[in-house]
């Protein structure tokens, strides 16, 4: 039941000399109705897959992923938050998650579910639009999650400012 399907990872999950540290690990679990960790969108570098409720997820530097968590009890649910995060570079400033390794460089960070679904509508809209959410101005998540924790509703993500971003990425280069 498990298996790698990454290069450069050995037998007991390390990376060998090429690889190590160079990709952000996150670990997600999935325990039905207990314990849901999901990726709701990022190009992942590859999965090492542990058992049947447990997988890692690996991204490259600079890789923007969205990184669902919710979990309940008898009593009803106890975490319910979604980060927005851009993958660091080896020896790059980090600020840590739980089940991310190193950590990353968080772009939006909110709790509680019906925040999360409002992002999650959100992400949504930007892929009406035929843009990758990974791909989104990382400003753009910092607004949502600012506009959010002030309780308004953040601006939608337009074709306009995904060009508009595109061209000042690549005047950036």
């Amino acid at each position: 039941m498990t298996g790698f399907v990454i290069s450069g990872v050995t037998g007991d999950g390390s990376f060998d000399a090429r690889f190590r540290g160079a990709l952000t690990r996150v670990e997600l679990t999935w325990v039905e109705k207990r314990i849901e960790f999901w990726i709701r969108f990022g190009q992942e570098a590859g999965t090492q897959i542990l058992d049947r409720s447990r997988r890692i997820v690996f991204f490259r530097p600079g890789a923007v992923f969205g990184f669902v968590r919710w979990a309940a009890n008898d009593y009803g649910t106890v975490v319910s938050r979604i980060d927005i995060v851009r993958a660091i570079a080896p020896g790059s400033a980090c600020q840590t998650l739980p089940c991310v390794r190193p950590g990353g460089e968080i772009l939006l960070k909110i709790e509680g579910w019906p925040k999360v679904e409002e992002v999650l509508r959100h992400v949504d809209a930007i892929e009406g639009l035929g843009i990758d959410p990974a791909e989104v101005d990382p400003d753009h998540w910092r607004h949502v999650a600012h506009w959010m924790k002030a309780g308004e509703a953040p601006r939608a993500y337009t074709a306009e400012r995904h060009a508009a971003w595109l061209r000042r990425r690549e005047i950036g280069k």
